[in-house]
């Protein structure tokens, strides 16, 4: 079966982590996205002074990781942190994991 554009903007990340090597609440919040099982795009903006500047104008923020999902920013890993525990994280696993999966 040929791939699709359709298919391809099904996997596309609903999840942006805009992050920094070596950063701990970076790892901490990708690694709780691994283990929701929730497919994301990785952002390394440790040499890039453009995105950084963006990233700050966009958000409001200097801190980092800078979490988008579905194109708005929804702060940092604290903020992950809260929507998990509020079980709204939960409502976006599913959804990722099936578009991806349907591929294969």
């Amino acid at each position: 079966m040929p791939i699709t554009h359709d298919m391809i903007e099904a996997v596309k990340p609903r999840v942006v982590v805009y992050r920094v090597p070596l950063c701990a609440d970076c790892i901490r919040a990708e690694c709780l996205l691994k283990q929701r099982g929730i497919h994301y795009q990785e952002v390394d903006v440790a040499e890039d002074d453009d995105r950084r500047y963006w990233l700050s104008e966009a958000t409001g923020r200097h801190s980092l990781p800078q979490i988008f999902i579905d194109g708005e920013p929804i702060g940092g890993c604290s903020e992950l942190l809260a929507l998990d525990s509020g079980g709204k994280l939960a409502l976006i696993a599913p959804a990722t994991s099936r578009a991806r999966d349907s591929l294969f």
